[in-house]
């Protein structure tokens, strides 16, 4: 099971630059809104595409989607835990916590 991060933890993360972002939503969702600086890796694409958006597999990783119900987020950290990234949480809460807290998103 991945651990998990706090939006607290996630947002003094983000503003330390101490921190990957990975948007288990991609698409459509990602374009119109994500977290600052996340990168879009869906599960189908993780094996494919995972070694060039995350080449330091010590690197701290947080994955993301859009709510405790979204399963994307566990399959993708799950996956990449088993490709050997060693520092891979998960943000449960989500893009949808993210926003009710009203903290800033990009869009593409």
């Amino acid at each position: 099971m991945t651990a998990l991060i706090t939006r607290d933890e996630l947002t003094a993360a983000i503003e330390a630059g101490a921190v990957t972002v990975v948007d288990a939503l991609g698409g459509e969702y990602y374009a119109r809104r994500h977290l600052p600086g996340a990168v879009a890796l869906v599960p189908a694409e993780v094996d494919a595409k995972a070694s060039a958006l995350l080449p330091d597999r010590d690197a701290a990783i947080v994955t993301y989607c859009s709510n405790p119900s979204c399963p994307n987020s566990g399959q993708v950290a799950d996956r990449l835990t088993a490709l050997g990234y060693t520092d891979v949480r998960k943000y449960r809460e989500g893009i949808q916590d993210w926003t009710e807290a009203g903290l800033p998103t990009e869009s593409a």
